[in-house]
C-alpha cells in the first residue's frame, strides 16, 4: 500500500507508539531518534525531553500542522525499516506487533516487507490483544512447535501466561502418552516412557554411554518441565504464583525442544529384534 492517507493519531494511540518506539531500554537511542525524526521531515521540537515524550511532541505538533498522520506512518515505517533489525528478528516482530495494535485502529498493518498494507479496521484492540501479539510473534521467531502454539491458542490471545504454561506443559505429558501409549502423568510417566534399561521410548540408540546419558538427561529434563512449571501452576492461586513473558518465552522454548525429540523418538514395538 503505498503512501496511505491516515488521520491524525489520537493522543492514546500516539501515546502508546512512542513508548513502544523510544523505550528506554529497547527503543531508539537519543541519537537514533534524532536521526529518524530528521528522515521522516519531523521538527525535533523538543530535544531536551525525555526520549517517547521528545518523540511525542514531535509527531503531534507535526501531525496537526499539517492535517494528517501521515508523518507518524513515516517515522515508524524508518524507525522498523528491516535492515536494521539483520540478526535480531524477534526483536524486530515484537516492535512489529506493539506497533500494530495501534495501527489496526487506522486499518492498516506493518509487515515484513517494510510495507503498510490495508487491513480490516480494529472496533476495539485491548492492551492484551496487543501483547498476545508480541509473545505470538515472539514465539514463532524462536521456532516454536506447532503442538505448543496449538495447546495454548487461547490463553495467549488472552496474554495469560499462568494458563499458557500449564497448557504448553500438558501439550507435551499428552505427546508422551500419545508416543508411548501409557496413561498417568508427571514423573511416572516420564519415567514409564523413558526410564530404565530399555526405554519404551528411545531418543537415540543407546549404544554408547553418552547417548545412555542423553536418554536419562532427557527424561529428567521432562521431570524437571513438569516440577517446575506444571505443578506450581495447577496448585497454586494465579495472584500468588507469577510468570513474566521472558520466563513464558523460555517455557515455551524447552516445551518445543521436547516435542521435537518426542517426535524423532522410536517406539520399543516398533524396533527390530535385539534392538
Amino acid at each position: 500500500m503505498a503512501n496511505p492517507q491516515v488521520r491524525p493519531f489520537q493522543s492514546g494511540e500516539l501515546e502508546r507508539l512512542c513508548k513502544v518506539l523510544a523505550d528506554t531500554s529497547t527503543g531508539l537511542t537519543g541519537t537514533e531518534l534524532a536521526h529518524k525524526l530528521a528522515q521522516s521531515r519531523v521538527p525535533d521540537v523538543d530535544p531536551t525531553n525525555t526520549k517517547w515524550k521528545r518523540l511525542f511532541n514531535a509527531l503531534a505538533a507535526r501531525q496537526s500542522e499539517v492535517g494528517n498522520g501521515n508523518c507518524v506512518l513515516s517515522f515508524v515505517r524508518h524507525a522498523l525499516e528491516p535492515a536494521r533489525f539483520l540478526g535480531n528478528t524477534s526483536t524486530f516482530e515484537s516492535f512489529r506487533s506493539d506497533v500494530n495494535g495501534v495501527l489496526a485502529f487506522h486499518g492498516l498493518e506493518y509487515r515484513g516487507d517494510g510495507k503498510f498494507h490495508a487491513v480490516d479496521k480494529a472496533a476495539n484492540l485491548s492492551e492484551a490483544e496487543a501483547r498476545a501479539g508480541r509473545l505470538r510473534a515472539a514465539l514463532s521467531a524462536r521456532g516454536a512447535h506447532a503442538d505448543v502454539l496449538a495447546s495454548c491458542r487461547k490463553e495467549l490471545l488472552a496474554d495469560n501466561c499462568f494458563h499458557a504454561v500449564q497448557e504448553a506443559c500438558k501439550s507435551v505429558a499428552e505427546k508422551l502418552r500419545v508416543r508411548s501409549g501409557l496413561q498417568g502423568d508427571g514423573a511416572a510417566l516420564v519415567t514409564g516412557a523413558l526410564g530404565g534399561s530399555t526405554p519404551l521410548l528411545r531418543i537415540n540408540t543407546l549404544v554408547s554411554e553418552s547417548e545412555k546419558s542423553e536418554q536419562k538427561g532427557f527424561a529428567n529434563l521432562l521431570v524437571g518441565l513438569f516440577g517446575t512449571f506444571r505443578n506450581p501452576t495447577a496448585h497454586t492461586p494465579r495472584a500468588a504464583w507469577r510468570m513474566d513473558e521472558a520466563d513464558a518465552l523460555d517455557l515455551f522454548s524447552i516445551a518445543s525442544f521436547a516435542h521435537r525429540r518426542l517426535d524423532k523418538a522410536v517406539r520399543r514395538s516398533h524396533l527390530r529384534a535385539g534392538a
